[in-house]
């Protein structure tokens, strides 16, 4: 029982990375559907954006795995 509430926790804590990659995608192309010459320089940006909601995904997985051990 103590190994599924840890994924369920999970689940739940993967909605908030996955709001902001969904943010980060929709501010970048409407941005770039305004000024297309702005693409890349805000491309960048969006990978660096990306990667840091990604890393907060990754570490709520690894506490899931460290708190259920």
């Amino acid at each position: 029982m103590e190994g599924s509430l840890n994924v369920i926790g999970y689940g739940i804590a993967a909605i908030g990375p996955a709001f902001g990659v969904a943010l980060i995608f929709a501010a970048w192309i409407t941005a770039t559907a305004r000024q297309p010459e702005s693409a890349g320089l805000t491309r960048p940006m969006l990978f660096m954006g990306f990667a840091m909601v990604e890393v907060l995904a990754l570490f709520g997985l690894v506490l899931a795995f460290v708190i259920g051990a």
